[in-house]
C-alpha cells in the first residue's frame, strides 16, 4: 500500500510543478534528483536501504526550503517525505 501512495504522491506533485509557472530552477533540479532517485528504487526488485539512505530526509529538507515560496508544493513534498520514511526510505 506504502509503494502505491508514493507512486500517487509523486504523480500529483508532478500535475502540481506542471501547472506551477513559476517553479526556480533550484527547486527544479532538486526535485528532479529526488525523483529519479525514488524512481530507481521503486524499480529494483530488492530494497538495499542503503541505496535509499536520505530519501525521506531530503524531501524534508525540499519541503522546509520552498514552503513559502512554493505552498502549493510543499504540503506534497512533507507527504513524500512521511510516506518514504513508513517505509523505511
Amino acid at each position: 500500500m506504502e509503494i502505491n501512495d508514493l507512486k500517487v504522491t509523486l504523480n500529483k506533485l508532478h500535475k502540481e510543478l506542471e501547472s506551477t509557472g513559476n517553479v526556480d530552477e533550484e527547486l527544479k533540479q532538486l526535485l528532479q534528483v529526488l525523483d529519479r532517485d525514488i524512481d530507481l528504487l521503486l524499480k529494483k526488485d530488492e530494497h538495499d536501504p542503503l541505496d535509499a539512505v536520505g530519501l525521506a530526509e531530503r524531501s524534508q529538507a525540499i519541503s522546509a526550503k520552498f514552503a513559502v515560496e512554493h505552498p502549493r508544493i510543499e504540503p506534497l513534498l512533507r507527504q513524500l517525505g512521511a510516506i518514504l520514511e513508513r517505509i523505511g526510505i
